[in-house]
């Protein structure tokens, strides 16, 4: 008989979240799920005491991940139709999922109860072999000293939470993986090559803002072309993001080459 119980430190789901990663088919988003996810209620299922699968859900009660061991008794598709019907009084109610097409199993069970999905966000993963790399941006390396000036630019460029920033930032700059394109002593761009702890080690994620004043002049597709050299001079696969509604990301993402076939849909279930 399986029980679904609460997760109160997520260390316990370690093997699990290697076998989860280990299945999916591109690497998936790193913002959402090693930014998001951590955040998220977890939930264990067990048979017999033993953790045999997990799920995690956010404070708006959409689905993050999915994933039920292939030594598990229970069906996973008779489990996530109980869930997502809200019939467990551990998890509660369950609005929908945010699910990436790299990972086919969490995505064919979000679809097979869909009542309807929407693109969120596009995936790029690893660059065309005929796109030209040449870029004139030179980025430094930002330090300790500049965390104030880098979280000031961002509220400013994409207006994000300053106290969120400061702790995103501070994380960044203590890894060596912020950067900055300045014109004499102002930023006008920020860079982010972001290497993962645990699964997907082969890939370095890659963000970029620009400053407003500074945007529709190529910036950001000079700063990606510099971010892209340094992951591949590290021996990593560049990938990144954007949402489906960021046309201009879209543009200057495409310009330096990087590939997208995969997409993070946005489900709701009836």
């Amino acid at each position: 008989m399986l029980e679904i119980r609460m997760i109160e430190t997520n260390d316990r789901l370690s093997l699990l979240k290697a076998e989860y990663f280990n299945q999916t088919t591109a690497p998936l988003d790193g913002m959402w799920h090693f930014g998001f996810v951590p955040m998220a209620q977890h939930f264990g299922f067990y048979e017999s005491e033993q953790l045999v699968g997990f799920c995690c859900l956010n404070t708006d009660g959409y689905l993050l991940q999915f994933y039920v061991s292939q030594q598990a008794i229970t069906s996973a598709d008779e489990l996530f139709e109980l869930i997502i019907q809200n019939n467990s009084n551990v998890i509660g109610k369950v609005a929908g999922a945010f699910v990436s097409t790299c990972d086919p199993a969490f995505l064919a069970m979000c679809l097979d109860h869909s009542l309807s999905s929407t693109v969120n966000a596009l995936l790029y993963c690893g660059v065309q072999g005929n796109t030209s790399q040449a870029t004139s941006a030179e980025l430094q390396q930002a330090s300790q000293e500049q965390l104030v000036r880098f979280v000031d630019f961002a509220v400013n460029a994409i207006g994000a939470p300053k106290d969120w920033l400061q702790g995103y930032f501070g994380d960044l700059i203590a890894k060596q993986e912020l950067f900055g394109y300045w014109k004499g002593q102002q930023l006008i761009a920020s860079g982010e090559c972001r290497k993962f702890a645990e699964h997907q080690t082969e890939y370095a994620d890659l963000g970029v803002i620009v400053s407003p004043d500074f945007r529709g002049h190529g910036i950001a597709t000079d700063v990606l072309r510099a971010l892209i050299a340094l992951a591949k001079s590290q021996e990593l696969i560049p990938m990144c993001s954007t949402e489906k509604a960021n046309l201009g990301a879209q543009k200057a993402i495409a310009k330096a080459g990087l590939v997208t076939n995969h997409r993070l849909l946005q489900v709701t279930f009836a």
